[in-house]
């Protein structure tokens, strides 16, 4: 196995007629990892995992799997490749176990891989119920299970957590985790549901108007820090001062300021020019941001247009 990351895309973009749906998009998602891409609804999410399952041709740019080009004439890259878009692929007037059997005898596969899949998948004890009578829940399982079928290096789940009710989503978490450390496999997981990334996900990529606006792990996401709120006696000297010093400061309601501290010492030295000018210091902290927050941050409150 290569070190290359599973998934790389340099310079992706796909055009709509005269709309630009993904932008020069480069994706980095290293080997081994659950990786959370997220973006408003609209952002190119949907598009950019058309692209990367083949579904849909570029219009300029390239992609990588685990280091080898993927063309439509190498579409055979795909065998390594496992995927649930949207809705399940599955027949409900069969059983859950005649639909894996089915697709298995498709993809020439082992009929061991039934059994273990939905072992995997929790759904034994349930494959003999034709599938009309599954839960939400059970039909995403059920896809998760056809997705492990042939025992792919890498997972491409779009929106996996999409209906499903707490206990659901708290299941899909732990298989996911179960898939990528017993199973050394690769999950990119699109959503939008920024708490569930915020539990699962070691890396995450951000897209807005089609376009990469963070990539990285979560811990560096953090060091984007919030706003340092600065409760003073008078605002708008205190303003004008950290201002001649260098700082952003925005005066904001009830006596405070929002000051652009890059680091701790930074906040500390915004306190100690306050005092050194005279200014009288109440308060000064700053309040952890959620990854919705920071999320939000980054996108510009979510406006991301009519790309999907």
């Amino acid at each position: 196995m290569t070190d290359s990351p599973a998934i790389e895309t340099r310079e992706l973009t796909r055009r709509f007629g005269s709309r630009t749906a993904v932008h020069s998009l480069a994706l980095s998602v290293p080997q081994g990892c659950i990786y959370g891409f997220l973006g408003p609804n609209g952002a190119g999410k949907t598009t950019t995992i058309r692209l990367l399952l083949g579904l849909l041709q570029p219009n300029e740019g390239n992609i990588f799997l685990y280091g080898e080009p993927f063309t439509w004439q190498r579409r055979d890259l795909l065998r390594d490749v496992g995927a649930l878009v949207e809705t399940p692929s599955i027949y409900p007037h069969l059983t859950g176990r005649e639909n894996l059997d089915l697709t298995r005898r498709i993809l020439g596969l082992p009929a061991a891989r039934v059994e273990e899949s939905l072992d995997l998948t929790g759904l034994c004890a349930d494959a003999g119920q034709v599938v009309r009578t599954y839960s939400l829940g059970m039909r995403q399982r059920l896809g998760l299970a056809l997705a492990w079928l042939g025992k792919p290096r890498l997972l491409i789940l779009d929106e996996p957590a999409n209906g499903l009710d707490p206990a659901g989503t708290r299941e899909l978490r732990a298989l996911l985790r179960q898939l990528a450390r017993e199973h050394q496999v690769t999950v990119f997981l699109s959503s939008h549901l920024l708490s569930e990334i915020e539990h699962i996900a070691d890396h995450i990529g951000v897209i807005n108007r089609g376009q990469m606006v963070f990539q990285g792990e979560i811990g560096n996401l953090r060091r984007c820090q919030p706003p340092l709120v600065v409760s003073v006696d008078r605002p708008q000297e205190a303003a004008h001062l950290l201002k001649a010093g260098g700082w952003r400061a925005v005066e904001d309601s009830n006596h405070s300021l929002s000051v652009h501290a890059l680091s701790e010492t930074d906040a500390a030295q915004v306190n100690r020019a306050l005092v050194m000018g005279g200014i009288q210091v109440y308060e000064l902290s700053r309040q952890e941001d959620t990854l919705e927050d920071l999320f939000l941050r980054l996108v510009g409150q979510g406006d991301a247009g009519g790309t999907t």
